[in-house]
């Protein structure tokens, strides 16, 4: 239901909010503890689940902590072999998607970190529409959403690591697609900003002169 080769979201990211934000109860400790649950490796997706339904228990309407909890649930989906079971955490965990991306939408300014919120929010959401299975017809809208982050002129001055997260996710895709052009300079530009994702960027372009 859930692919299991998703990428793991590999920037790091800590709360920094001005006062004319609204102020989040939920702790930048408790939040990375999830959010490192979440980017384990398989085993960890119950962890990772119940960790951020904790923090969106606290926080019911903060749209960061809604999306991870909804990523976290459709990953769940790896963990039973029962289809009606696959199909209840996936949809469960799209619909929280969805509810984050509109909240986000409503709060522009909210930055996480050196991160514009409604990136982080919108990365998520493309992250996990792209990786569920194609009979759920999120494909199209990961895309746009993926898209639109590149768009986005906040992109150029949020955090390296997750700059380099988007991009590398950016030129997968663009390799599934057959878009070489655009999938190799995706991940050029990972590697000429010296971004944590440069041997990963390395290893990818090789791929193209094997």
């Amino acid at each position: 239901m859930y692919r299991k080769s998703t990428t793991a979201l590999l920037f790091s990211v800590c709360a920094c909010l001005s006062s004319m934000q609204p102020a989040y109860a939920y702790s930048e400790p408790e939040f990375q503890a999830a959010f490192q649950a979440f980017r384990a490796s398989a085993g960890n997706e119950e962890r990772a689940a119940k960790a951020f339904q904790d923090l969106l228990k606290a926080e019911p309407g903060q749209p960061l902590l809604m999306a991870y909890t909804g990523a976290a649930t459709s990953k769940l989906a790896t963990t039973t072999i029962f289809p009606w079971k696959k199909m209840s955490y996936a949809e469960e965990g799209l619909a929280m998607i969805d509810k984050a991306l509109v909240l986000a939408d409503k709060e522009q300014t909210q930055m996480h970190g050196n991160v514009l919120q409604l990136l982080e929010v919108k990365f998520v959401a493309a992250s996990t529409f792209l990786a569920v299975p194609e009979f759920m017809n999120r494909q199209p809208r990961g895309q746009k959403l993926l898209e639109d982050i590149l768009a986005h002129p906040q992109l150029a001055t949020a955090e390296l690591g997750f700059r380099g997260e988007v991009w590398m996710r950016a030129a997968r895709l663009a390799q599934q697609q057959k878009r070489n052009a655009d999938a190799k300079k995706l991940a050029e530009e990972v590697i000429r900003l010296q971004a944590p994702q440069s041997e990963k960027a390395k290893q990818f372009l090789q791929g193209f002169s094997a």
